[in-house]
């Protein structure tokens, strides 16, 4: 919804107006998947580094959608060029879109983030790495074109569950073009990640291996995509 240029974003604390995007460059989106606190930490964090350029979104979702059919509706009410996708558990301490749009402006940079991961030799195995190329951006910050996100169908609908979720949609955006994925060290610092936490451990592994055999099914022939091809473990 649109009033006089303002845009209607769902708060915790209920529906509030922010300004519209209208000749605004990029997005910043985050979910509340029920920690207020945290939502609201990174709301005021983004908030004291942002400028007229930034259109802040905080989204309170139903829970029951599922969590890439909510990511993929939030990023959808973006009306801006480019989206920095957050998790609540994110809070910003400096200047993140600088640098991040920066990586962006190189068209061979399918997306980009302080958070990468590699595959050590094999997609069926992953671990965090530095960079600066990876092959997949975290999904606690990720930024990418909102025009590449909306062409490859966003975040896999199958995932109701976060985890793997990032891997596959890095994947997807790299395959178009054979572009990169790049580790771009901004002033974040990463809080509990209360989804993770909160579940008992049998829970998150259970939906975890689903997630990565959803990831499998798909992508378990395209070692082509890995940035280490064939190097146990890549470099350090």
């Amino acid at each position: 919804m649109k009033a006089g240029g303002w845009d209607l974003v769902d708060t915790p604390a209920g529906a509030e107006l922010r300004p519209g995007s209208g000749g605004r460059l990029v997005t910043l989106v985050a979910i509340d998947w029920g920690w207020p606190e945290d939502a609201q930490r990174w709301l005021r964090s983004a908030r004291s580094f942002s400028n007229d350029k930034q259109v802040l979104r905080l989204v309170t979702p139903r829970p029951d959608l599922g969590w890439a059919v909510i990511a993929n509706s939030s990023v959808d009410h973006a009306t801006t060029d480019f989206v920095i996708l957050f998790d609540p558990s994110i809070e910003v301490t400096g200047d993140v879109v600088g640098p991040l749009l920066e990586a962006l402006k190189d068209p061979t940079v399918a997306l980009a983030g302080p958070y990468g991961v590699r595959g050590k030799g094999t997609v069926k195995e992953f671990e965090s790495h530095p960079g600066p190329e990876v092959d997949a951006i975290e999904g606690y910050c990720m930024a990418f074109r909102k025009a590449d996100f909306l062409a490859v169908g966003g975040f896999d609908r199958k995932f109701r569950f976060y985890r793997i979720a990032d891997i596959v949609l890095s994947f997807r955006l790299r395959a178009e073009g054979n572009r990169r994925a790049v580790v771009v060290p901004v002033p974040v610092v990463k809080h509990e990640h209360r989804v993770w936490e909160s579940m008992p451990e049998p829970e998150r592994q259970r939906l975890s291996k689903k997630n990565f055999y959803l990831f499998l099914d798909r992508w378990r022939d395209r070692e082509d995509l890995l940035t280490d091809r064939g190097q146990e473990g890549g470099d350090s």
